[in-house]
């Protein structure tokens, strides 16, 4: 394996070094808007046994950086491998998202619950070596995993909710059982981070996806502080160099105290102005981020626009990782996100990127 990064533009931004343009990378983009992943995903049968098949989870990983010029690839994975490795019997309804067969429902479930073995999360691993060894230093390859209180959401609720109600009620009623709960989930984060690193993998990202249901004292109290102790976690397992990615869906109104936490770069979605991020945050990190996914489903000449709305928001300088929002929709044409990526290129090189704040 090249032990020399070819593409290092990724890491430079994060660390505000002068690039030559902007890197870009999209959430999902390994995803159902190709072609070739609903053959790979066909052939694998259901969703699980395609993560859970490392030479499968390499390959739709090396997908899109096959048909696209991105500066980074993110191991095809899902963010409920913890909570599956814990015993709660993760599955797959067709249309319908994930759901648990054993969900967290009370205080004796949750105080049952203990870290999940690495055995249990060796496919994980192994996808991320095989990985390595494909992309042999060309661009940097990124690992993740669920925030604290997202995980706890799904494992409470069951699957993806709408009022949160379930995990809510047992946040008020059984505080303290439930904040072991979410410091078992940042340990087990940490851990399962530092491994991916371990792996191969030289950035990470936290997905906090429901982080924004909450009021402002309590995603403080029970989705930031936990992100934090994770992030205390992975850097104690020797990974104090390795860049996080913190990304709060909603999460524009902590972005000073989300930059506390010690993460390198603040992901953003749509709701947040990428020119007030920057005031309010400086270069205390970087910034990913923001175009509405939902973009990628107009014409052409409305994605060249947007993206450059985007870019001009920023300013051109160094400390800007362009990506969506959110994850890609489904419907995606994937001759959009070509469109897409050629513009940050294009845009970025007609202003000259390289100049040095």
């Amino acid at each position: 394996m090249n032990d020399r990064q070819a593409n290092t533009r990724l890491l430079d931004t994060i660390a505000h070094r002068p690039v030559d343009r902007a890197p870009i990378w999209i959430m999902r983009q390994a995803g159902r808007y190709l072609p070739e992943y609903r053959h790979v995903r066909e052939k694998a049968g259901d969703f699980l046994t395609l993560c859970k098949t490392p030479e499968l989870a390499c390959e739709v990983t090396l997908q899109p950086i096959d048909r696209y010029p991105l500066d980074a690839a993110i191991i095809f994975s899902d963010i409920l491998t913890i909570p599956d490795a814990m015993g709660l019997g993760l599955d797959f309804a067709e249309n319908q998202g994930p759901f648990f067969k054993r969900p967290v429902r009370d205080e004796k479930q949750a105080a049952a619950l203990q870290l999940p073995s690495s055995e249990d999360l060796n496919y994980v691993m192994e996808a991320i070596r095989l990985v390595c060894q494909e992309l042999d230093g060309r661009i940097p390859l990124i690992g993740f995993t669920g925030s604290p209180w997202t995980l706890a959401s799904y494992m409470v609720e069951g699957k993806g909710a709408h009022n949160f109600s379930l995990v809510k009620k047992m946040m008020l009623e059984h505080s303290d059982i439930f904040k072991d709960m979410l410091e078992l989930l940042a340990t087990a984060g940490g851990l399962y981070l530092a491994a991916q690193v371990k792996a191969g993998c030289q950035c990470v990202m936290v997905f906090d996806s429901w982080g924004g249901v909450l009021s402002s004292e309590h995603y403080l109290e029970y989705s930031l502080a936990p992100m934090k102790k994770l992030i205390t976690v992975f850097k104690e397992q020797g990974c104090a160099d390795v860049p996080i990615i913190l990304f709060t869906k909603g999460g524009g109104l902590w972005l000073e105290a989300i930059a506390d936490t010690k993460c390198q770069v603040i992901g953003l979605d749509w709701t947040v102005s990428l020119s007030e991020a920057k005031r309010r945050v400086g270069k205390q990190v970087a910034l990913q981020g923001n175009l509405d996914p939902a973009i990628l489903l107009a014409s052409k000449q409305t994605v060249i626009t947007e993206t450059r709305k985007v870019l001009d928001d920023f300013d051109g300088k160094s400390g800007h990782i362009f990506n969506l929002g959110h994850g890609i929709y489904p419907s995606t044409d994937p001759d959009n996100l070509q469109v897409l990526i050629e513009t940050v290129h294009n845009y970025c090189d007609q202003r000259g990127e390289s100049r040095p704040e």
